[in-house]
């Protein structure tokens, strides 16, 4: 197997937990202040997901006091302590660059109710962790 392959495989973290675009999510990420770290939560809406296996990172966005906020996060990284789902968005494009330029109401997505028919975070990269993993 590729050497980089297998190094790449040894930093990811072994459980993401399943996501995609328009759902609103909680990140937990560690911000260290002088010689203190602490636990800063960052809630909003996944408006892109980027990269493969351990490049992964969501594009998250949130209003703040009437201003938009968006924030890149690589998803495997160690600063980001913890990853929860609240509500899972009905969309049909990849990415949802569109809401930047809306405000109020309109940037609401419509809640998916059911159950997912197949995971959206991770494409296959669960299948190649495993098996690599294994040998």
């Amino acid at each position: 197997m590729n050497l980089l392959r297998t190094l790449e495989l040894e930093h990811m973290k072994p459980s993401i937990p399943d996501f995609g675009i328009g759902d609103s999510v909680e990140v937990h990420y560690l911000i260290k202040e002088g010689d203190k770290e602490r636990v800063q939560l960052f809630s909003g809406t996944v408006i892109s997901l980027q990269g493969a296996g351990p490049r992964r990172s969501a594009t998250i966005r949130r209003l703040v006091s009437g201003e938009g906020v968006e924030r890149t996060f690589p998803l495997h990284s160690p600063r980001v302590a913890d990853i929860q789902v609240k509500e899972r968005g009905i969309i049909r494009r990849a990415k949802l660059y569109y809401l930047r330029d809306r405000e109020g109401k309109s940037t609401r997505l419509n809640p998916n109710l059911g159950k997912l028919q197949h995971p959206r975070s991770r494409k296959g990269d669960g299948k190649q962790a495993s098996k690599a993993k294994a040998q």
